[in-house]
This record gives structure tokens, C-alpha cells and sequence, in this order.
């Protein structure tokens, strides 16, 4: 099979053959009438006195100005004739020995014919010559002119060696990528893990290319087009790619950048192009991942330049997808994470009449992603996916590879034959927290703030029913941070106040410790502020939470809302909402010293456990604390 594929891939280059023309016309011009034989030329009187010796056998006449003599046997045994004896290979040279110019042609054919009478000369002959020499030199140079022609229309039509700029004729045309069934792609569905419901809308679009009379039977009419919508890293273009390996159909794929061109025009007739492409090829699949780059929505002023060439290049999709010459058999699949930015116009049915969310997976579908990711890894043996998919929660399919990837680095880096659980825990600690900094430079006063500060995360996390179950606590500095407390949170399809504002006071645990402990704080709570400011924002203005706001929002699911100059509340509610968010975080903030106050001996102890071991887990606070007490989830799973 791979010396089939070598010999398929290898092609002959078109200026190969015309090398090898030139070389057989100089060759021909060379060997063509003497091979390798080796001729001397002489004058004619020359010629006559071997003529009158009877040295010479044969005698060739050309055109009458030239001609070629044949020594005999006994002339070439001569020492003045060793030299035309042999030919270039050494072997004995069977003429002609001799070339000669003819000056009179009457007088030479009067001296040849009374030669031959007297038997001086056995044969003679008159024979019309082309010279291929002098015609090679006349058509040599318009050889070179037709050859560099068409070497400049090859470049300039991104042809061989063309590239870049050159492709100044070929700039219209469509960029997309052909799958068919000439194509080895091996990605398929069974390489898709999760993702149920968006594989089951897509394989029947599969099946409706594949064997349209079992749909249309009933009257129904294939879809125009399926939107992927997702956040970044949860499978669209897997899922695109996996139709490519099991649809029997030509299968197009390209970036909506691909559209994208300096020039004018180029967008637009690229579309165009596409789809030609795609209708002589129905019943057929376009894929457009990232079609945001293009679908933007359209805005009201008119605007010139790179703004107004995007616009056209949508108009010109939103006609080909349905526009006046409908499409039938094309069916369009895109891909995009910023669906609130599409034009409304692309979005309608009749375009795209299916949009399919991918959306994060869930923990039977992380179990699911990881048994795909793990089957090329050297691992040990029953390792367990269920646990890896619990200590991964809010993952996405692309996050999930990376841990795998990043257990085997991590296991090589350590010598093992095999990848263990300890080293997809420390894959998922490097990939969230960042890489350790052991060498990195901490004072014992620091690292004691440090550890009162998680510490104090860890206590208040502890004593909180709806706060998120804790994993384990370090003071080694990771990335940014100079110390990281590890959560599982819960996956929580709603999420009601009490558990946001639980959330928000065990993230201002740390600072309420340093409070309690030295009464003074410092600015190591910068990402704790950062994170409550924003859940405290969130309840105000999005989720409508607040009672003195009621029952409002100000969320904009269209995103129009980012490039607006006014905010779409007035100044007394705008003072409302800073007064509601600093009441928030601040009854936090006074919840979380009143428990650590509570509590202070044993945040010390903990502290102290802390600088000593540098990373403590759920067993020392149960050491300390004793079991919490609230109900454990069923899905909690302790760390060994």
C-alpha cells in the first residue's frame, strides 16, 4: 500500500519534458545521422587523393555541397588514418571516416562516375539533407518565449509554484477544501463522544444526502442549513469534520476568513464560486467554520472601506443560501461561538433552519470524551474515568485533551512507564492554577499571610452548606497566584441567591482572615475582589435578584449593547446599583469575619498545617473540623 501511495503522489514536472525535448533535438542534431562515430573533415583535394589511391569504398552526396566518404578495410589499417579507425567508444568506426565540401558539383559527379568506371570506387549515392542545427538555433528562441510565457500564466494563475501575490487571476476563486470519496478522512461519529443530541441532528442530514426519498416521501424538504453554536473548544469543527469522514457527498470546508480579501469584490465572488462549485457537484455539503468573520450584522450607516466589502460579501451569501435561483441539494453547516453578533437575516429558517447549541459536556459526557483521549495513552491499569470526569467540571472537549496530553508530559517528566491518576490530578492543577514556582522568592511573614489567607478560604467553604465542597488548599505559587484553594463545584442547571451569596462569602474568606488574624489586609485578595464585584454585578443587573431593583434586567443577549455610548438605565439607578453591589459584597464580608471569629483557634491550627505541609486536603480539615455539617452529595468523591 505505501509503495502504491508513492507512486500516485509522484508527478512530472511540465518543464522536465521540455528539457528533455531540447536535449533530443541537440542530440538528434549531434548523433542523427553519424551515432557515435567520429568524422573528420577534409579538404577536397584531400579527398581526391584517397580517391585516385582507391582508399575510398563508398562515397555520400549531400544536396550537392557536401558530402561523406567510407574508407576500405585496408585504408583504416594505415597509420595516417588511425585516427578515424575507432569511434568515441573505442570500437572500430564504420564510417562515415570522412567529411568533405564540394565546389563544383558537375565536375565532382564527372570525377565520381570515372572513378567508378575504373574501380577505384565500389558505390556512391546522392541523398537531400535538413539541417537540424540551423533549424533548432531558428526556433530556439521562440522555444524559450512560449516556455517563459507560460511559465508567467502558470504563476500568475496559481498554478505550479504559484503562490501568494501571484495569484492575481485566480484571486476570485473559492478557497474551500474538497472532501469526497477520493479523500481518506478518518474522523466519524464514533470518534465524537457526547454531543448526543447536535450528532443526531447532523447524521440526518447525513442520511437525507445519502437517501433523500425516505424524507421527501412525506412531502418534506431537505434543511438549508444547520447552525452550530457553542462555546469555544466543545466539538463544532469535530463535529464537521466527522460528517466529512461519513457523508458519501462532496464536502467543502472552509474558514469564513477565507472570504476575507484586500481587494474588492473578492468576497463576494469567492461565494459565488463556492457554490457553483457545490451545485455542479449537489447533492453536496458546505462548511463554513467561524462564520462570524463574515456574517456580522449589517449596520445602518453606510459605511466604505473593509466594513462595507464585509457587507457585500454577506449580501452575496444570504442570496446564494435563498435567494431568487434557490439551491437544491446544497446544504450549508456553520460554526460560530458568537451567534448574538450574526445578521438576523442569516439567521432566519429558510437559511439556516436548524441551530444546534454544543454546549459544555456534562460529567457522563466528560466520562465519554476521556475514554476517546485515553485510548492512545500508555495508562495504568482500571484507571478510573468516572473519577477524572468528576475532578473536571465546566471542561470542554478541547480542555479535556489537554489534561490528557498534559498527564503523559507530566509522566514522562517522571520517568514512569505509565500514566497514573496523581498525574491527571497535577495535569488539571498545571492546566487551572498554572505551572509551580517552587524557586520563587517568599518571606516567612509572607508565606504565614499566605496560608492565613487560604486558610481562611478553606474554613469558610467549610462552614457553609451551599459553598462549593473543597479539595484542597496550597500556598505554593502557581502562575500569578502565590496560593490556590481547589473546588468541585456543583453542576447546577439553575442557581438560586442563597447559593451565589454563600459562593461570594467563602471568596472573601481570604481577606476577612487576614482581617481577623493581623487586622490588617493586604492586596493579595485582588482576583477574590475581581470575582465577587463581578457575581455581585451579575445578581444586580442581569439575574434580577436584587429586591430594591425587583424584577429587571439589563442583560443584552445580542451583544448590541457593547458598542453602545448609553447605558440603558438612568444616573439615580445607576447610583442605585454601585450602593446595592458594595451592600452585597459587604454583608459578605462581615459574614465571613463573623465565622472566622467563630472559628479562629482552628484557622490558626489550619494555617499552621499549612506553612508546614505547603498543600493540605479534605482529610486535615475533617482533622480539624470535624465531618461538615451538611449533606454530601452523592457525586462527591474524596481524593486519596
Amino acid at each position: 500500500m505505501a509503495n502504491e501511495k508513492k507512486s500516485n503522489n509522484f508527478k512530472i514536472s511540465p518543464w522536465l519534458i521540455y528539457v528533455i525535448v531540447i536535449i533530443g533535438f541537440i542530440a538528434l542534431n549531434y548523433f542523427g545521422s553519424s551515432g557515435f562515430q567520429e568524422t573528420t573533415k577534409i579538404s577536397y583535394s584531400k579527398f581526391n587523393d584517397y580517391l585516385n589511391k582507391g582508399q575510398i569504398e563508398k562515397v555520400i552526396i549531400y544536396n550537392k555541397t557536401e558530402g561523406e566518404a567510407y574508407l576500405t578495410k585496408e585504408a583504416l589499417k594505415d597509420k595516417s588514418n588511425a585516427k578515424v579507425a575507432k569511434d568515441m567508444l573505442g570500437n572500430a568506426n564504420k564510417g562515415p571516416h570522412y567529411s568533405f565540401d564540394i565546389g563544383n558539383d558537375q565536375s565532382f559527379q564527372n570525377n565520381i562516375e570515372k572513378a567508378a568506371q575504373e574501380g577505384k570506387i565500389k558505390d556512391y549515392d546522392f541523398k537531400a539533407k535538413s539541417n537540424w542545427s540551423e533549424l533548432l538555433i531558428t526556433l530556439l528562441p521562440f522555444i524559450i518565449i512560449i516556455g517563459l510565457w507560460v511559465l508567467i500564466m502558470r504563476r500568475m494563475s496559481g498554478g505550479a509554484g504559484g503562490g501568494g501575490g501571484g495569484q492575481i487571476f485566480n484571486i476570485g476563486k473559492s478557497r474551500a477544501k474538497l472532501f469526497d470519496e477520493k479523500t481518506e478522512v478518518k474522523t466519524t461519529f464514533k470518534d465524537v463522544a457526547g454531543l448526543e443530541g447536535a450528532k443526531e441532528e447532523i447524521q440526518e442530514i447525513v442520511e437525507f444526502l445519502k437517501t433523500p426519498e425516505k424524507y421527501t416521501v412525506l412531502g418534506g424538504k431537505i434543511p438549508k442549513g444547520a447552525l452550530l453554536v457553542g462555546p469555544p473548544g466543545t466539538g463544532k469543527t469535530l463535529l464537521a469534520k466527522a460528517v466529512a469522514g461519513e457523508a458519501k457527498v462532496p464536502f467543502f470546508s472552509l474558514s469564513g476568513s477565507d472570504f476575507v480579501e484586500m481587494f474588492v469584490g473578492v468576497g463576494a465572488s469567492r461565494v459565488r464560486d463556492l457554490f457553483k462549485q457545490a451545485k455542479d457537484k449537489a447533492p453536496s455539503i458546505i462548511f463554513i467554520d467561524e462564520i462570524d468573520a463574515v456574517g456580522r450584522a449589517r449596520g445602518k450607516n453606510n459605511m466604505s472601506g473593509g466594513n462595507d466589502e464585509r457587507e457585500n460579501t454577506l449580501n452575496q451569501l444570504l442570496t446564494e443560501m435563498d435567494g431568487f435561483g434557490t439551491n437544491t441539494h446544497v446544504i450549508v453547516i456553520a460554526a460560530t461561538n458568537r451567534a448574538d453578533v450574526l445578521d438576523k437575516a442569516l439567521m432566519r429558517a429558510g437559511r439556516f433552519d436548524r441551530q444546534i447549541y454544543v454546549d459544555l459536556p456534562d460529567i457522563r459526557e466528560r466520562k465519554e470524551i476521556f475514554e476517546v483521549h485515553l485510548a492512545p495513552l500508555k495508562k495504568v491499569e482500571g484507571l478510573d474515568t468516572e473519577f477524572l470526569a468528576k475532578q473536571t467540571p465546566g471542561f470542554s472537549g478541547a480542555d479535556i485533551a489537554n489534561v490528557c496530553n498534559e498527564a503523559a508530559l507530566i509522566a514522562a517528566r517522571n520517568n514512569k512507564t505509565a500514566v497514573d491518576k496523581q498525574d491527571f490530578l497535577d495535569a488539571v492543577d498545571r492546566i487551572v492554577g498554572g505551572l509551580e514556582k517552587k524557586n520563587k522568592i517568599v518571606t516567612t511573614e509572607e508565606k504565614h499571610a499566605i496560608a492565613v489567607h487560604e486558610a481562611g478560604h478553606a474554613t469558610v467553604s467549610w462552614m457553609l452548606e451551599h459553598a462549593a465542597p473543597l479539595i484542597k488548599v496550597t500556598i505554593v505559587p502557581r502562575g500569578q497566584s502565590l496560593g490556590a484553594a481547589w473546588y468541585l463545584p456543583e453542576e447546577r442547571l439553575i442557581v438560586r441567591p442563597e447559593q451565589m451569596l454563600d459562593e461570594m462569602c467563602a471568596t472573601m474568606g481570604g481577606r476577612a482572615a487576614e482581617k481577623v488574624v493581623f487586622n490588617k489586609i493586604s492586596t493579595g485578595a485582588l482576583s477574590d475582589l475581581e470575582k465577587v464585584t463581578k457575581q455581585a454585578r451579575a445578581m444586580v443587573t442581569i439575574y434580577g435578584l436584587n429586591e430594591k431593583l425587583g424584577n429587571i434586567t439589563y442583560y443584552d443577549s445580542t451583544g448590541q449593547s457593547e458598542y453602545s455610548f448609553s447605558k440603558p438605565y438612568s444616573e439615580d439607578t445607576a447610583m442605585t446599583i454601585d450602593k446595592e453591589i458594595s451592600a452585597l459584597i459587604e454583608n459578605e464580608y462581615q459574614r465571613a469575619i463573623k465565622i472566622l471569629e467563630e472559628n479562629k483557634e482552628k484557622l490558626e491550627q489550619l494555617a499552621a498545617i499549612l506553612i508546614e505541609k505547603e498543600v493540605i486536603f479534605k482529610d486535615d480539615l475533617e482533622t480539624i473540623f470535624g465531618k461538615r455539617p451538611f449533606n454530601i452529595p452523592a457525586e462527591e468523591t474524596d481524593i486519596v
